[in-house]
């Protein structure tokens, strides 16, 4: 199944593997508070897909149940073995998406984001995108 899939991705080790085969339906790239703690960066890409879509192939992330700037309790998935960061999952806002890490991907090529959220926070180093700018986030 894994060699069908039109993206797969996999964490640092290989031991978690998985793809999906739709295009991402939204594609952010992220400066709160959250995303940089987890990241270790100064922002996050993160890639909307349907849960659906979306298949494990390898391995059994770990979950970290956490409560966002939002006040929402999302889970933040990861590897046991290397710690990478690979997607978060059961986010009230968006039911029935995944946000899969860009970094995760193996063939990142051609995705690009649609949005830069929570740019309040944003360093002023950073560039901005040519893409829509949201303070927090929109909606």
């Amino acid at each position: 199944m894994e060699s069908t899939r039109k993206h797969m991705a996999r964490c640092a080790c290989g031991a978690v593997r998985f793809g999906f085969d739709v295009d991402p339906v939204l594609v952010v790239l992220c400066h709160c508070l959250d995303c940089k703690k987890a990241s270790g960066g100064e922002a996050l890409c993160l890639l909307g897909v349907p849960e659906g879509d979306f298949t494990l192939s390898s391995g059994q992330p770990k979950a970290f149940r956490y409560t966002s700037a939002s006040g929402n309790g999302p889970d933040r998935n990861f590897c046991a073995g290397c710690g990478s960061r690979l997607f978060t999952s059961n986010l009230p806002s968006f039911p029935g998406l995944l946000f899969v890490t860009l970094g995760s991907l193996d063939r990142p090529e051609g995705i690009r984001p649609a949005m830069e959220i929570f740019t309040s926070r944003r360093l002023d180093w950073a560039t901005p995108l040519d893409v829509p700018q949201f303070d927090t986030m929109p909606g």
